[in-house]
């Protein structure tokens, strides 16, 4: 699964969906993204839907990940929104409020054969919205997916290295994990060049747990305000750059430039990368060992990481609601479905009786799954934009960032020049909102 934030809002779409293409009652249209073992295994589950709803017939219309949104929006535009389709939980509320999403709560909590209760509540709640606030009210989607972002390590880095392992219930202080890195960032073939690293974070994917953990957020309470300029914010925004530029334990801009870290990660170069569940295909093929362990703390003294996710929503012109919301019934919650895609490994199951089963199952790497369910079940946190009309606000802090991560500015000095700009764009949003709901 591949998260994408998505900043902008569908404009003129309050008429767009054309229902796809039930118009006999037995067919549906079902609009969907992946990598391709992701492909091959949604394409599998809606064959076994096919198989135990005789005479119905699903035409599958799937993209790339990184062309989906711009798909799904033309088909909008173009009046040819398939039935049920994937989306953004960060565009829930503008496409309750354009017609786009159709309110599914009685197909789905009447539906036979489903016990909604067994699915993650934090995964369903994403996708209610009572016109103005998110987490509550209608459902308009069920998820595909919880995507716990977990903070993975290179075990057999560990045990070369003379290292104890990380302990799985209790995460290192920000001090510790610096100490750590540094006794992992080493040259192993004593050429003066640096081997390996102890760590090679993503700004934009990585930085979340340490603010979050440090007591700081990008929003305050009412989600009205950029609060990046808190003295908390910046702490933790430096101490994520400092990693390069002052304790030297991820690649330098040049190393990274000619492999960069996943691909050092992949190589074994990298002692702690993040591990979603939609990288264990991948990562079966290792050359070592990798567990999971509670990203590092700050001031709070509490492990934080983000949980991403897509919905599965059923078009309002839909002209088979029921049929619409049984399929998106079956690809999220429907045991025999989450078990398919289980085989498949290709995500974390919705259903939580089949989840404990995944996190017990040994033959399944990496070890310490229970840390996906952990977060999902107590420190987890939504990226901020699922709180906002658009994400623009969000993406303005990203667009200017490298100077910082690569030491030629303080975090101090950007976070207020960022934090008008955006400021700027959530006022926009909020307004944009407000005359969406007129």
């Amino acid at each position: 699964m591949l998260i994408v934030v998505v900043g902008g809002v569908l404009g003129a779409c309050s008429s767009s969906s054309s229902g796809g293409g039930a118009e006999d009652g037995k067919s549906l249209t079902f609009m969907f993204s992946g990598q391709p073992q992701e492909q091959t295994a949604y394409k599998a589950v809606v064959k076994k839907f096919e198989e135990a709803n005789p005479g119905v017939k699903v035409k599958v219309v799937v993209t790339a990940p990184d062309q989906y949104d711009t798909k799904l929006q033309a088909a909008i535009a173009g009046n040819s929104l398939p039935d049920v389709f994937f989306y953004n939980p960060g565009n829930l509320k503008a496409y309750v409020n354009s017609g786009v999403l159709k309110d599914i709560t009685d197909l789905v909590e009447n539906a036979e054969g489903v016990d909604l209760s067994k699915v993650w509540e934090s995964g369903i709640n994403k996708y209610r919205y009572d016109g103005e606030n998110m987490g509550q009210g209608a459902l308009y989607g069920v998820p595909k997916d919880l995507g716990p972002f977990a903070f993975g390590y290179n075990k057999t880095m560990f045990e070369e290295a003379g290292i104890p392992l990380p302990d799985p219930d209790k995460p290192y202080t920000m001090e510790e994990f610096v100490e750590i890195t540094k006794q992992l960032t080493k040259d192993t073939d004593g050429d003066g060049k640096l081997d390996q690293w102890g760590t090679g974070l993503n700004v934009n994917w990585s930085l979340q747990p340490f603010v979050w953990s440090n007591g700081a957020d990008w929003l305050d309470e009412t989600n009205t305000k950029v609060t990046v300029d808190d003295p908390k914010f910046i702490e933790a925004l430096q101490y994520f750059a400092d990693l390069q530029n002052v304790h030297g334990v991820t690649p330098s801009i040049a190393e990274a430039q000619t492999l960069d870290t996943y691909q050092r990660w992949m190589q074994g170069q990298i002692g702690f990368f993040p591990v979603g569940p939609w990288d264990m295909p991948a990562y079966n093929d290792l050359k070592f060992e990798y567990d999971l362990a509670p990203w590092p703390v700050g001031e709070t003294g509490e492990t934080k990481a983000w949980i991403g996710s897509l919905g599965i929503g059923v078009s309002e012109k839909t002209k088979n609601a029921e049929l619409a919301a049984e399929l998106a019934l079956y690809l999220s919650a429907d045991e025999e479905g989450q078990q398919a895609l289980v085989d498949q490994q290709v995500q974390l199951p919705n259903n939580t009786d089949v989840a404990e089963a995944w996190a017990a199952d040994t033959s399944i790497k990496p070890a310490n799954k229970v840390e996906f369910l952990q977060i999902i079940g107590e420190h987890g946190r939504d990226l901020p934009t699922n709180f906002t009309y658009t994400g623009e606000w969000y993406d303005e802090f990203f667009k200017n960032i490298q100077p910082v991560i690569d030491g030629d500015k303080t975090a101090e000095e950007y976070v207020k020049e960022a934090q008008p700009k955006m400021q700027k764009l959530l006022d926009k949003a909020i307004e944009q909102e407000k005359q969406s709901q007129k």
